[in-house]
């Protein structure tokens, strides 16, 4: 049984709902065979989610930690491939935090590459009906915070056990006015758990052509 540590954000900037944790609730509830899944709902702060981040991995001892966030105007997941060692947020946090031009960690590597494979889980995806693709940003928001201090954790902590993050779509109820794509929880869902599944069972990432022109 693989334990997995599954993370999704609350609500920010004035919405009533994050995507990414109510997809997350609805894996924890119904998780793929062969894992456990505690599921784990993280402030939008810049700091905070870290240190709450930190305390559950030490709690849970998972073996694979997944992480979600929000990508307002994606239309499909998106497996993160590199985080990197900056915030620089265009508009403030949950607490009013705006960093700009500043490590996540100071003195840490400029990037990580996630260690979970990314390509294997977006065919997963895929194969489950759910739109997905190979993301090479997750932005310089709290969202890549996460992501980079999750890969520094688990580089210089817990090196066997194995991380990524995954951005989600909008949910439908927030873009009634049709100004973006969005998705059902429901389906980030069933590709969430088809990531997860990938994850915790494929050990030499697949070779698919998902790279980006710019």
């Amino acid at each position: 049984m693989v334990r997995v540590l599954m993370t999704g954000f609350e609500p920010f900037d004035g919405a009533s709902a994050n995507p990414s944790w109510e997809a997350a609730r609805l894996v924890a509830e119904e998780p793929p065979p062969g894992t456990e899944v505690s599921p784990l709902l993280l402030p939008c702060v810049f700091g905070d989610c870290l240190r709450v981040l930190d305390d559950a991995v030490e709690r849970t001892a998972p073996d694979l930690v997944l992480c979600t966030g929000q990508a307002a105007g994606r239309s499909g997941l998106t497996v993160e491939r590199i985080a990197v060692n900056v915030d620089d947020a265009r508009l403030p946090d949950n607490a009013g935090r705006q960093p700009v031009d500043r490590p996540v960690v100071p003195g840490g590597p400029a990037a990580y590459f996630a260690t979970l494979p990314v390509k294997a889980c977006t065919a997963a995806a895929r194969a489950a009906g759910v739109p997905c693709s190979v993301s090479q940003t997750a932005g310089t928001f709290v969202c890549n915070h996460l992501f980079y201090g999750l890969m520094h954790l688990l580089s210089t902590r817990y090196p066997d056990v194995r991380g990524g993050f995954v951005h989600v779509p909008s949910l439908p109820e927030q873009v009634l006015d049709g100004a973006g794509p969005a998705m059902p929880a429901e389906t980030a869902a069933r590709g969430l758990r088809a990531i997860l599944t990938a994850a915790a069972t494929v050990r030499e990432d697949i070779r698919l052509a998902a790279g980006a022109v710019h």
